[in-house]
């Protein structure tokens, strides 16, 4: 695995919606880094590809209510644990659980693996809400999937809590997670 600047220069074998990605933030005038790599299945992976990026990639967890009428799309760090009771009480959203790979495809164009932030720009209907924890908004740099798990991105977190949701149409709700017991 290398640090690359920006697009791939073949779209030989990418999903289109990988390279809608690039499209977008390349039409937005966001700058990014890029690393190829196997499925991100595994924690030695995923620290292998944040030791590439120099940013620890955010858990993206994407949720629903028990009636599934609200959708969330939430940023964490990747190392901080996920108490749904928690989240929940800072929402006002009982009974959180972990939306389908229907809704997820649905809604971000995404699937199970790959949930990204870059994903808010399919969810032109704006049936996502998009929830981050405080701790994730102190790095500089923040990395993502392009809403494939096979290539990684570093973005500046200005841009993409700024112009980029800006571009998406999107608005974010800061959450503080502890994530202990």
């Amino acid at each position: 695995m290398e640090l690359l600047e920006g697009r791939p220069a073949d779209a030989a074998g990418r999903l289109p919606r990988e390279m809608r990605v690039y499209d977008y933030l390349d039409q937005l005038g966001i700058s990014y880094q890029r690393t190829d790599h196997e499925a991100a299945g595994t924690m030695e992976l995923c620290n292998a590809i944040d030791a590439v990026l120099g940013v620890i990639i955010c858990k993206n967890l994407f949720l629903c209510n028990r009636q599934k009428t609200a959708f969330y799309l939430l940023m964490m760090p990747g190392d901080k644990k996920f108490k749904t009771k928690e989240l929940s009480a800072q929402i006002n959203s009982a009974r959180l659980s972990f939306a389908d790979a229907d809704d997820m495809l649905k809604y971000l164009d995404i699937e199970p693996g790959s949930v990204s932030i870059m994903g808010l720009m399919n969810d032109t209907e704006h049936h996502v809400q998009l929830l981050v924890d405080e701790d994730v908004l102190k790095d500089e740099y923040v990395g993502c999937h392009p809403c494939v798990n096979t290539s990684s991105l570093k973005l500046r977190t200005a841009d993409v809590f700024g112009p980029y949701l800006q571009a998406v149409g999107h608005t974010m709700k800061t959450v503080h997670l502890v994530g202990e017991d």
